[in-house]
């Protein structure tokens, strides 16, 4: 069963999963980054640009989700060196350092909490998110144009492309792509048809939309919100 709840680190999301039965949901590509605990390894989760399917038995994890952009800063590494890796974290900040917390994590009685704990810790010691980056997260999700979104924020293609490999793994087209999907996933899981679904996120049409859909999630809407399909 996966539950999530907002975390005292803005715009972060603690989570914890454990499936009942063989077969996981996929993962689907966010915008995010995820800090991750599975039996006693802590480990990173970089920026999809496709599902991702969970491989082995059903198990428990546990994560916090970081706000689109912010999760390079807290990691010390640019977001594209992780795009669709899942990496130990102890490659990242060294095995010494890793064993600690893991430990720490181990012995606490929600791991989740535990995390959430650590991304705490490790923001009062770093620099806040670039405000930039929150304005275009926000303007990309809003359904605003790369080229225009661009221009309000004072940056050419050029500058604009290069901030967003650091910050979010891909360029602002695939961003936007990303965000579209999420939006037009919410849409029809609250039971919006999906021809205006498709309408309402800036799709051609649902074509449109369910191609997306597939080239992103690796099925079909339908079998994306569970009626089959």
């Amino acid at each position: 069963m996966y539950e999530e709840r907002p975390s005292r680190l803005p715009g972060a999301v603690v989570w914890t999963n454990t499936p009942a039965m063989p077969g996981a949901r996929p993962v689907l590509p966010d915008g995010c980054m995820d800090l991750l605990w599975h039996e006693g390894r802590l480990l990173v989760a970089g920026p999809d640009t496709r599902a991702y399917v969970p491989e082995g038995a059903p198990a428990h994890w546990a994560g916090i989700r970081f706000h689109p952009g912010t999760a390079p800063a807290l990691l010390g590494v640019p977001a594209h060196e992780l795009r669709d890796r899942r990496v130990e974290l102890a490659d990242l900040w060294g095995a010494t350092e890793v064993r600690r917390l893991s430990a720490r994590v181990d012995a606490a009685p929600d791991p989740a909490t535990a995390l959430e704990e650590l991304a705490l810790e490790r923001a009062a010691h770093t620099p806040p998110p670039d405000p930039l980056l929150s304005d275009l997260v926000e303007a990309l999700q809003s359904g605003r144009p790369v080229a225009r979104t661009a221009d309000e924020l004072g940056l050419s293609a050029r500058q604009l492309h290069r901030r967003s490999l650091s910050a979010f793994g891909y360029g602002p087209k695939t961003l936007a792509r990303i965000l579209r999907l999420q939006r037009a996933l919410a849409l029809a899981r609250n039971g919006v048809p999906f021809a205006e679904t498709a309408t309402r996120t800036g799709y051609a049409d649902q074509a449109h939309l369910s191609r997306d859909v597939r080239e992103l999630a690796g099925m079909s809407l339908g079998q994306l919100l569970g009626g089959g399909g």
